[in-house]
């Protein structure tokens, strides 16, 4: 079901500073930053061959990720984002195997401006999943 990996999240605690690393010491191309109000983020994508790596800062005081960084100071891997071909289908299947889908189930626009989900971390080996309609 799940198809290429999308991208890893790092929660970041200063966004600016982790952008100019990933561009200035490691030599990668990074996006400009863009604020995602709907999840409580600003995200910056870091463009690598086979892959993105997704920077992830709080946005506004209740950001979701102001826990992760609160448990997690200097930040760290905040999830993975695998592409599925049909989001609704994906979750259907998902939920019927006992899964658990976050928030109300319903897909958001993602910072793609592609539909996303997430599943609970506790199904999933800890790891927080989401899931981006390719």
């Amino acid at each position: 079901m799940i198809g290429r990996l999308n991208h890893v999240a790092i929660a970041v605690p200063d966004l600016a500073a982790a952008s100019r690393s990933y561009a200035e010491v490691l030599g990668a191309q990074v996006s400009a930053s863009q604020a995602m109000p709907e999840h409580g983020v600003t995200v910056v994508f870091v463009t690598l061959p086979n892959t993105k790596i997704e920077l992830l800062h709080p946005l506004g005081p209740d950001s979701p990720l102001r826990g992760f960084l609160g448990k997690n100071p200097a930040g760290g891997i905040h999830h993975v984002c695998y592409e599925v071909a049909d989001i609704l289908a994906a979750r259907d299947r998902l939920k019927g195997q006992g899964a658990r889908v976050l928030g109300d189930g319903e897909p958001k626009i993602g910072a793609h401006g592609k539909p996303v989900l997430f599943l609970h971390p506790k199904d999933f080996c800890g790891t927080l999943i989401e899931l981006e309609q390719a």
